[in-house]
């Protein structure tokens, strides 16, 4: 980063431990030999690299939302990297079950452990989950006590969004055979929707966030019935 080097009159270790503190609060895109603003990639962000944002931020939202979990409950948990934080806290449970279409979450199984089922579909090597025809038909055939939601972007007015049409379809399929619908998401994507609304407000039951809504919002979730869940860094 020579230019950032030069602005900020820094030195190179300088510049890397400060990019690494903005990518992981969730405020820049690293790329080779520069960065961007979080949602002007050119296009959707890999897996890996998402899971390299907002580390503290996720680690605190998955810690709350699998304490949500009872022993006995069936789980969905999505592909979102959020989301697999979650997953990976209640593979270690060997009360529950979780279904999932999270190609890392299944490779990070082990056992003892909870009971692991995949939902099948195709494999989109950018975001490591599993969609189509496959994962829509085994989730026509399944209830869960819960369903765990990741969001690439948030409308404050309009709810969850994502960049995919067909991950759209799998959360949309889960929410819709679930008992309660918990959505993770943190303060990065709040007030940046992506292209695809997956859920209203009114179809989701509890948000896990590290957001400090305003008031306005505070009054239209609790307007659709959504328990809001702090999520404390």
């Amino acid at each position: 980063m020579p230019e950032l080097e030069r602005l900020f009159g820094a030195s190179p270790a300088t510049i890397r431990r400060d990019l690494s503190f903005l990518e992981e609060a969730g405020k820049v895109l690293r790329t080779h030999g520069g960065i961007l603003a979080p949602g002007h990639g050119g296009g959707e962000v890999a897996y890996g690299r998402k899971r390299r944002q907002a580390l503290s931020a996720k680690a605190a939202i998955a810690e709350r939302g699998a304490a949500l979990v009872r022993d006995g409950d069936t789980v969905f948990v999505d592909s979102g990297t959020t989301a697999f934080g979650v997953g990976r806290r209640l593979l270690g449970r060997p009360g529950v079950t979780v279904f999932t279409n999270s190609v890392p979450l299944l490779a990070a199984a082990r056992a003892p452990g909870c009971r692991l089922v995949s939902v099948g579909g195709e494999v989109r090597t950018v975001s490591l989950a599993l969609v189509g025809a496959g994962a829509l038909e085994w989730l026509g055939r399944v209830r869960f006590d819960l369903c765990f939601l990741g969001a690439s972007g948030i409308d404050p007015a309009a709810g969850p969004t994502t960049t995919e049409l067909g991950e759209a379809g799998v959360k949309s399929a889960a929410l819709r055979v679930a008992r309660r619908v918990v959505l993770l998401a943190d303060a990065s994507k709040w007030g940046r929707p992506a292209a695809i609304r997956f859920a209203g407000w009114a179809e989701i039951g509890d948000l896990v966030t590290d957001h400090r809504p305003a008031p306005a919002e505070l009054r239209l979730l609790a307007r659709h019935g959504v328990a809001l869940h702090p999520a404390r860094r």
